[in-house]
């Protein structure tokens, strides 16, 4: 009898479910639990998830109501004017918050977790590396360096054999080289010929996810399965293998002080940013509660670490990516490159590509719109989202309320057509250039992926500039060929990394 009533009962809720749910294609709002059905249903798809919602909401805002008394009812906004109130013209009453730094807290003190003197203090010592007269220069030369002594080995030694290669792999290998010549002065160089595995780019994307996943559910939920230690375990192991390699960097960083003559401050500034914030530890001048010194300095570096490693690469490969899906526009970018830069000669000059690249890179006008278009459709980061401090009322007339959460998703920004027009998802690097041919400059608060206001973001031209550079060099030299039946997916998780790599063949033009 107890079982006929418990079947009765589900079978009951199933008609109520299914005759009272939200019919327009907007999530339901249900009693006790919200909309966190609809969220848990649709999140391994979450980008166009939320594509549909905006699609249906006239206003391109919407308000998730999540469960009760779990304070998760979020302002969902690809709305231009939104974007511009929050990240610019309010800026003052929207911050990161603390339940940005209990989702992110692996990345401590950093950037990207901080609000007001702390991020201030962060942001003057990243202008003071980046904004250097010197520092484009060296930039450019360490870039290049790695291109001419691996990455464009790597790519005949793959074209000369006939065999498949991951790109994407490839791309974060060299990348987070990168980061770690221009933070450190070091090259760890992980892009190398035999292309092992590095077990701490699978540490970072397992951390990324479960951080991505604590999105989805209250505060409560993912606090209580981290104290049951379900799904969490891999997490922790995983954050301290990436804690390891920061320390390991700094005491290497720090080791290497000692037995070096000391520098001019001059010479410190645009040598590494590293140095600048040990400088700062050793000077007892930096504004942190934390005594002590190295937690400090791990935080700062895993930020920068994090965000200019992974990033460009993502971008990297969806670009070579959409140039398969589209070769018309590689021929294009080749024949500017060609008619800039002068057909290129034998290998043998490469300081030539870099000397031309960096005197025209300004006048490769139709690359230019093509990374742009990349970002557009694809942005490494999908998302970015701000906590309100006072009441406010947004420009579409949405009412904030204090200590409430805005999410901006940029993927569903980028494929809104009374955005973009009705051709919104195709890519079209002419959206990029004026009648007069000349770079077609989109305002910040439309084209967000770079943030926008006080925090946009300080590596915005170094991103650009590294794309471009190897971009230009790979398409002058390859075709980018997908290997049959290969899938190429965005994954779920903090970027919009390829879920299955981007496995490609690489044949010499």
């Amino acid at each position: 009898m107890t079982y006929l009533v418990i079947f009765t009962l589900l079978i009951c809720l199933f008609i109520f479910c299914y005759f009272f749910r939200n019919k327009n294609g907007i999530p339901t709002n249900w009693p006790l639990v919200g909309m966190l059905p609809a969220l848990f249903q649709n999140f391994h798809r979450i980008n166009e998830f939320f594509i549909e919602i905006m699609e249906k909401s006239s206003e391109l805002t919407f308000l998730f109501k999540g469960p009760w008394f779990s304070n998760m009812n979020v302002i969902v906004t690809v709305d231009p004017s939104n974007v511009h109130h929050v990240l610019s013209k309010s800026f003052g009453n929207y911050v990161k918050g603390p339940k940005f730094n209990e989702i992110f807290e692996y990345l401590g003190d950093g950037i990207f977790n901080s609000d007001s003197s702390l991020w201030q203090y962060h942001r003057r010592l990243a202008h003071s590396f980046f904004g250097h007269p010197k520092f484009n220069s060296i930039f450019m030369k360490k870039i290049w360096e790695e291109m001419e002594s691996r990455l464009i080995p790597l790519l005949n030694n793959v074209s000369k054999h006939g065999v498949e290669i991951d790109l994407y792999d490839t791309f974060k290998r060299f990348t987070f080289d990168n980061v770690c010549n221009i933070l450190l002065d070091y090259d760890p160089k992980f892009l190398s010929l035999d292309l092992s595995p590095i077990p701490l780019f699978q540490a970072v994307n397992d951390v990324e996810e479960v951080i991505f996943r604590r999105h989805a559910m209250p505060t409560s939920m993912w606090k209580f399965m981290r104290w049951l230690g379900v799904g969490e375990e891999k997490y922790q192991k995983d954050c301290q293998m990436i804690y390891d390699f920061t320390n390991k960097m700094i005491a290497m960083k720090r080791a290497e002080r000692k037995l070096d003559n000391p520098k001019e401050e001059s010479e410190v500034i645009f040598d590494n940013l590293l140095t600048i914030y040990m400088n700062e530890v050793e000077n007892h001048t930096t504004p942190t509660n934390s005594s002590n010194g190295d937690e400090f300095l791990k935080d700062a570096f895993l930020n920068f670490f994090i965000a200019g490693g992974d990033t460009t690469s993502v971008a990297l490969s969806w670009l070579f990516y959409l140039l398969t899906k589209n070769p018309h526009v590689t021929n294009k970018i080749r024949e500017e490159l060609n008619a800039i830069m002068v057909e290129r000669d034998d290998d043998d000059n490469n300081d030539d590509f870099l000397r031309k690249f960096t005197k025209h890179k300004n006048e490769l006008v139709y690359l230019h719109g093509a990374v742009c278009e990349t970002l557009r459709l694809y942005p490494s980061v999908p998302f970015n989202h701000k906590n309100s401090i006072e009441s406010d009322i947004l420009p579409s007339g949405h009412r904030i309320k204090p200590n409430m959460q805005i999410i901006f998703n940029m993927y569903a920004q980028g494929r809104m057509k009374s955005i973009w027009g009705d051709d919104c998802n195709e890519f079209k690097p002419e959206r990029w250039i004026t009648e007069r041919g000349n770079i077609k400059f989109e305002p910040s608060y439309k084209f967000s992926v770079f943030g926008a206001g006080p925090r946009i973001c300080q590596g915005k031209d170094m991103a650009l500039t590294q794309i471009k550079i190897v971009a230009a060099a790979i398409i002058q030299r390859y075709d980018i060929e997908v290997v049959q039946g290969h899938q190429v997916v965005p994954d779920v998780s903090l970027k919009l990394q390829m879920k299955h790599g981007f496995k490609v063949k690489i044949v010499r033009c």
